[in-house]
């Protein structure tokens, strides 16, 4: 079960060259960022614990990944939806279904005219045997997996010609990168990333309900970016990164990250860039259709 070290290759897109941290390997089902941040919960030893709770998207990457954990430890998972979709119910697919498979209880609480998070709080009122996790995995546990990912590649940078390295990943809670941040940046090594959800005020309150002072550097778009909405400019770079890379990546983040990276790169030739690649490629099952219907293949 590879849940660590997982490989570097080496591409090139649009003539920015960079190494590719290919984290959607690290497990068929426990895989991508998610896994990183839920890692502790992994390795850790929790005798009392029998149910797994959390809520959000009935198509999160961190409902599937949430799945795979209660698999592999022998608990239970409910995870809190406010509604899930008629169409979706009815033909489930992507994280959804995948976690449906996984034996995941997803419960919708819209009825109770309650966000999930504040009935997880005051009706189901979790216990001793209850480990509750946060949406998208924001808390401090995160950051045990994620410096185990920063050691991964500092190890990795260190066995390199010395260059000016920089990692580059896209932020939801922004957890990923700025545990990373606090890690490499020990080392001299830049983090950067964007704001997927919310911009770049959003990005920096989620950073600092975590306690950190130093955060990693936010690249933004000329244009504000709405979460979740199909731009053609996306699905374009999406088709041409899997093109020229020969790796498919993920169509909610990966593409405003990398049209970030298009802006970026012309002024920093002189750094060598890594991108992690954060798994995530069940969303794609829901995305892609979306994108298909609105700008066709």
């Amino acid at each position: 079960m590879q849940l660590a070290n997982t490989p570097i290759t080496e591409h090139c897109f649009q003539h920015i060259p960079f190494f590719l941290k290919r984290d959607d390997q690290l497990h068929p089902h426990f895989s991508g960022n998610k896994a990183r941040k839920f890692m502790v919960l992994l390795d850790g030893h929790y005798p009392l614990v029998q149910t797994l709770i959390g809520y959000g998207s009935p198509q999160a990457n961190s409902l599937y990944s949430m799945a795979a954990l209660a698999k592999l430890k022998g608990w239970k998972l409910e995870f809190y939806v406010d509604r899930i979709p008629t169409w979706l119910a009815e033909k489930p697919l992507g994280n959804y279904q995948a976690a449906l498979d996984l034996g995941a209880h997803i419960i919708p609480v819209a009825e109770s005219h309650l966000h999930p998070a504040d009935y997880i709080k005051t009706v189901r009122k979790p216990n001793e045997t209850c480990l509750f996790v946060p949406e998208g995995g924001r808390c401090q546990l995160a950051e045990y997996g994620v410096s185990k990912l920063g050691a991964e590649i500092l190890a990795w940078v260190q066995s390199q010609p010395e260059q000016k390295f920089v990692v580059a990943l896209p932020s939801g809670t922004g957890t990923t990168a700025l545990f990373l941040h606090k890690f490499l940046s020990q080392y001299g090594i830049e983090v950067i990333t964007c704001a997927c959800v919310g911009g770049k005020e959003y990005l920096t309150a989620q950073f600092n309900l975590l306690g950190e002072s130093s955060h990693p550097e936010i690249l933004e778009l000329e244009n504000k970016h709405h979460f979740g909405k199909l731009y053609q400019q996306d699905y374009l770079i999406w088709q041409q990164l899997n093109q020229q890379t020969g790796v498919e990546f993920e169509l909610l983040y990966d593409p405003m990250m990398w049209r970030c990276l298009l802006e970026w790169y012309p002024k920093n030739q002189d750094k060598q860039l890594i991108y992690i690649h954060q798994g995530g490629l069940l969303g794609n099952a829901s995305m892609l259709p979306r994108y298909q219907r609105k700008y066709g293949a």
